[in-house]
């Protein structure tokens, strides 16, 4: 299977053999649990959710960043743009608490970090 992409190794076993995600499964994973966060307008770069169920989930990882190291610790980056009136600091933790657990608990790599950097206010009414 030959694909240029960055591969992670997320399991090893002798008897099954190996699972693998590559860092565009980790950005589309963090992106789609920021944009789940009430007060995220979208990725900073990226498009509004009517437009990303059109085009596709891989216009999620635009703003998203995500670095892995040897020892399977993952940091992650995001840009978002935040909608008008909400608090940035709680929107920030809810967007960082909503990444960290949904990239833990579907690949099972810890989270060290995830970095929020605002990058824009919505003046759109998005709120449900």
């Amino acid at each position: 299977m030959a694909d240029k992409r960055t591969m992670f190794t997320i399991r090893e076993d002798e008897q099954n053999g190996s699972v693998k995600v590559s860092e565009e499964v980790l950005a589309i994973i963090a992106g789609l649990a920021a944009t789940e966060v009430k007060g995220v307008s979208s990725m900073a770069g990226g498009f509004k959710e009517d437009t990303i169920a059109r085009l596709g989930l891989k216009n999620l990882r635009a703003g998203v960043s995500v670095t892995v190291e040897e020892d399977h610790i993952t940091a992650i980056d995001l840009a978002l743009n935040i909608n008008y009136g909400f608090s940035i600091v709680d929107v920030s933790r809810e967007v960082q608490e909503r990444v960290k657990n949904a990239v833990e608990s579907m690949t099972g790599l810890e989270v060290s970090q995830v970095n929020v950097r605002v990058a824009d206010v919505s003046m759109k009414d998005n709120q449900e």
